[in-house]
């Protein structure tokens, strides 16, 4: 008799952590899978003004004499950071550094063709300027948003893998903490305004 009642408590048991064990696994897999689609969201927000960038060109050339230096600036930023791929299953706080430093050098140039296109009249007054201006810092926008909520997600994630019981299984079936966006070291300081 004493042999079946643990025979018993041993089936419970183990009836317990496998159900605990599945279900860990089920929600690793729905936070993982929520992971990739708030990365792609973000990836979705970058292409977004990437795209934009072309017709930003082209509207610009056709104002004379502007710096060709800050176009070609534009155009090689976008190459460079289009040319990133991350796989979020596999990303690293390097890999997003590297992704958001070539980001930045798009944000970069683009800051600078708009300081500069305010010595440019008829380029301030062109419609469609404006509506390109109006469409990159809609964007802008949706890129925060887009990070945010991938910063979100990864929160819970990397919660779910830290916390007992979840830590346990996570390293059972392979699941690591994931990375997040990180605030750049140049967005400690406070931005120069010189009104002269």
């Amino acid at each position: 008799m004493r042999s079946l009642t643990i025979s018993v408590v041993l089936i419970i048991l183990g009836l317990i952590v496998l159900s605990t064990g599945c279900n860990n696994y089920n929600a690793f897999v729905d936070l993982d899978e929520e992971v990739e689609n708030e990365w792609s969201k973000v990836q979705t927000a970058y292409q977004r003004r990437a795209d934009l960038i072309p017709n930003l060109v082209n509207t610009v050339k056709g104002v004379a004499n502007f710096e060709q230096k800050t176009l070609t600036s534009i155009v090689e930023a976008r190459s460079k950071a289009t040319s990133i791929t991350i796989d979020p299953k596999n990303v690293t706080p390097e890999q997003l550094q590297a992704f958001e430093q070539a980001q930045s050098g798009i944000s970069q140039s683009l800051g600078r063709l708009l300081m500069i296109s305010e010595n440019y009249p008829e380029l301030k007054a062109s419609a469609a300027f404006v509506e390109l201006q109006t469409q990159l810092e809609g964007t802008e926008n949706r890129i925060k948003v887009a990070r945010d909520r991938y910063n979100d997600v990864v929160t819970r994630y990397n919660k779910k893998v830290r916390r007992f019981p979840g830590s346990v299984f996570a390293g059972m079936f392979g699941f690591k903490q994931q990375a997040q966006f990180q605030a750049s070291e140049s967005a400690q300081n406070a931005p120069t305004v010189d009104f002269e």
